[in-house]
């Protein structure tokens, strides 16, 4: 069997671990169905999909109008959720936020989940539930069905955002990893893109509530398949065979139980009843204590993110990141109207972020790799690419005309949109195996709570109290510099790439074999299959 080449890793194993040959890096057992690219290609269809239905929900087609009425007595009747549910710009709004709710809740809780059930199964049951939402979502009746059915599709998101990344990233090959990444987030843009062209076709044509009748659909399969594929597992992760060494003890238990009941001596029975009541309780002491275990356990992951330096500074620049990113999507089409009298925004605004998204998020990715993708090649690429994209931004906005404008702001955001593939990469490389679901699932919930949530609205009291949107764009675009800073911090932290460690419940060989499925590649003329559990 021939020893992956780490050549990437910064750490060396320490003596206590396993040194076992592996022929490959990928997780996926040779009796799979799955290969590394089927994979990729299930969870960028999955992610699309996702997205989609983001998009959809803020298209005309399916987010609609009011209806109004002049003062001449002449009404027109509302479109889409807005103009069926008669709702005010705040409760529309807030359809958003309960999506946003939904996913940040239980992101943290998928994401520990992970250590206790297999992550495959934890995408099933989210995908799952994303699917009875969006059904759910398109038979609403009124504002408050229409919003709980948006935070369980955030809910159901929630495994997948949290669990997708570590799956491509224990199985991408190793000089591709942060390609393979930037294919699979370029799915964000390009997702957004088809929600608002499907969301403004099959609102128009059929109706807003088919459009979540048929995202449903189209996910189903996926749900289902996350429950009877033959699961997959994570690095870092060993809890399959843990409950099979119970069993023969219940059995036994069982057995002397029935024995007892059968036997003539009323003592024994009496016994054996005493014991069933004993170990009812104990079952429920039991069940206390793994609960104060896994909330402690999460706790203490919780302070080694937030004692990881690296990881700080990347989820920092992040925030900072998402903060202008998120301003732009909301207020772009509006800046660029009042400032250059742009007569189709939404359609100029929303052609340069798609087209600079894809572009510059797969850029971003093949050339961390070209570079060697080491965790200080990443934050000099972030800090770079945002430092001179901010540079081109901000030059767009003082200029005068649209073209010019158009020009810069163009080329800004392609090399901004680079940035997506590597600081994925540093928030999954910079922490152990087992930490990789909460490290992505608190990187989320951070650039949320703290970036594009606040943003706008931020913004929009910034531009009401200075009344120029220009400045207020230049304003924005500033703090760009500030994540480029940010990232420039991390090149020169102490940077450990922790791929390749265990997880902190060291294993015997016998498990390892036993519960982690190597998919094993011919080498020369011979193969290896690994042991299944």
């Amino acid at each position: 069997m021939a020893q992956d080449d780490h050549s990437h890793s910064q750490v060396k194993p320490k003596p206590s671990q396993s040194m076992e040959p592996r022929t490959s890096t990928t997780m996926i057992p040779t009796t799979s169905w799955f290969t590394p690219k089927r994979l990729l290609a299930l969870f960028c269809v999955i992610n699309l999909l996702n997205y989609v239905d983001r998009g959809a929900i803020a298209s005309n087609g399916v987010n609609g109008s009011r209806g109004t009425c002049t003062e001449g007595g002449t009404c027109t009747s509302g479109s889409g959720i807005q103009g069926d549910f008669n709702l005010n710009n705040f409760e529309d709004g807030v359809l958003s936020s309960a999506f946003m709710v939904g996913l940040l809740v239980a992101s943290p809780i998928f994401a520990s989940l992970a250590k206790s059930v297999n992550p495959f199964r934890l995408i099933g049951v989210g995908l799952s539930v994303w699917t009875l939402a969006t059904l759910c979502c398109g038979f609403s009746f009124n504002f408050w069905s229409i919003s709980i059915s948006r935070m369980l599709v955030g809910v159901g998101e929630a495994s997948f955002i949290s669990l997708a990344a570590p799956f491509i990233d224990d199985n991408a090959p190793v000089t591709q990893k942060t390609a393979w990444l930037a294919i699979f987030y370029m799915c964000i843009p390009s997702g957004y893109a088809l929600g608002y062209i499907y969301g403004g076709l099959v609102g128009s044509h059929f109706g807003w509530r088919y459009a979540f009748w048929v995202e449903s659909a189209l996910m189903l399969p996926f749900a289902i398949s996350g429950f009877f594929m033959k699961p997959l597992q994570l690095r870092g992760f060993v809890h399959a065979d843990s409950e099979k060494a119970l069993t023969p003890e219940i059995v036994v238990s069982g057995v002397q139980v029935t024995e007892a009941s059968n036997g003539k001596d009323e003592s024994l029975s009496l016994k054996a009843e005493l014991r069933d009541k004993n170990s009812n309780d104990h079952s429920k002491s039991k069940s206390a204590t793994k609960i104060f275990e896994k909330f402690s356990r999460f706790l203490n992951d919780m302070k080694a993110l937030l004692l990881n330096k690296v990881y700080v500074v990347n989820v920092l620049g992040y925030i900072a990141y998402n903060f202008v990113i998120g301003a732009y999507s909301y207020w772009g089409p509006k800046a660029g109207y009042n400032i250059y009298h742009m007569t189709d925004a939404d359609l100029i605004f929303g052609g340069i972020t798609i087209v600079c998204g894809i572009a510059g998020t797969l850029a971003g990715g093949f050339v961390l790799d070209f570079m060697n993708n080491t965790l200080s090649n990443a934050f000099k690429l972030l800090s770079t690419t945002t430092f001179i994209g901010a540079a081109f931004c901000f030059g767009a906005f003082l200029f005068r005309s649209m073209y010019g404008f158009l020009a810069l702001f163009s080329i800004g955001e392609l090399l901004v949109f680079a940035t997506q593939g590597p600081v994925n990469y540093v928030c999954l490389h910079c922490v152990k195996p087992s930490l990789r679901p909460l490290s992505m699932a608190m990187s989320t919930v951070a650039i949320h709570i703290f970036g594009d949530v606040p943003s706008s609205p931020l913004v929009g009291v910034l531009q009401d109290s200075i009344n120029n949107w220009r400045t207020t764009a230049l304003i924005l675009t500033a703090i760009l510099f500030l994540a480029a800073g940010i990232w420039f911090i991390g090149i020169f932290l102490h940077s450990v790439d922790r791929f390749d460690e265990d997880s902190e419940h060291q294993v015997s060989n016998i498990e390892r074999s036993n519960t982690v499925p190597l998919l094993q590649v011919k080498t020369g003329e011979t193969s290896t299959s690994p042991a299944q559990s």
